[in-house]
């Protein structure tokens, strides 16, 4: 099972500084991958542990993967309805290409009515606009030239496609998941949380004659209880999790690498 950390973008930490530490210190432990998170419009009454401060999910990754050299790079998740299908899908080729295929692409719907009013986008249609941009990033990512709108065009660069993993709940996730994407992306605060619906995802995936797709689970270890949080690893890995991708609170570089030298131990 591989092992990603997730490094903040977000609030009083996403400094230049401690940004960059952090994701050379997780390359320099062999982690698998970094992971991010996804929002530009915070309204001041839900600011708390932000600050109403993101940085750019596609721009930072970017320049995450320019300071790095192996690890991947995951998106835990872009909201796809937030931005327009086209540019997405250039960006995304493009950080596939420079990073040299180590994009992780984990997408959602979106869920902050706040957002999706300053964007001026239907909350109601989330699903719908996902679901066609999925489509389109997939027959991108595989034919030379696509078309929108009735007018051809060439689609390049065109690296291999990242693999597109689902956030969210079943069971929208779940079908979207299996049809649409390359792996199911669910938050879990326990391993029994999910386990049923793994179990309805692989069938899912089965009856689509499709292989299984990557389960990568977003969740917060207690590093500060190792066996505990080793004994957590352990029940993910059993239910044939693929990667686990760990949050935990940081303030420097001094405590996110204490914490880090936790996690590669229970996971070694």
């Amino acid at each position: 099972m591989d092992i990603g950390v997730n490094i903040r973008n977000m609030g009083e930490q996403s400094t230049r500084e401690l940004m960059l530490a952090c994701a050379r210190a997780a390359e320099a432990a062999c982690i698998e991958s970094l992971w991010i998170t996804d929002h530009i419009a915070i309204p001041p009454d839900d600011a708390e542990g932000s600050g109403g401060r993101y940085l750019d999910t596609l721009t930072t990754l970017a320049w995450l993967g320019g300071a790095t050299e192996r690890i991947k790079l995951g998106s835990g998740v872009l909201i796809l309805p937030y931005r327009p299908m086209l540019p997405t899908a250039s960006q995304v080729a493009s950080l596939q290409e420079l990073t040299a295929g180590r994009l992780l692409l984990g997408v959602g719907v979106g869920w902050m009515k706040p957002e999706f009013r300053a964007l001026g986008v239907e909350r109601s249609q989330r699903g719908k606009i996902t679901d066609e941009t999925m489509a389109f990033l997939n027959e991108a990512f595989a034919n030379d030239t696509v078309e929108l709108n009735g007018q051809p065009f060439l689609f390049k660069p065109r690296p291999p496609k990242p693999p597109i993993l689902v956030g969210g709940a079943p069971p929208h996730a779940l079908r979207r998941a299996a049809e649409l994407g390359d792996g199911w992306m669910p938050m879990a605060g326990e391993p029994e949380h999910i386990s049923e619906a793994i179990g309805e995802y692989r069938k899912l995936t089965t009856d689509l004659g499709k292989p299984a797709g990557n389960v990568t689970v977003l969740t917060l270890l207690p590093l500060n209880e190792p066996d505990k949080a080793k004994s957590l690893l352990e029940d993910y890995e059993a239910l044939g999790v693929d990667r686990v991708v760990a949050g935990f609170r940081y303030d420097d570089i001094d405590s996110f690498e204490e914490q880090l030298k936790v996690l590669v131990d229970i996971s070694t």
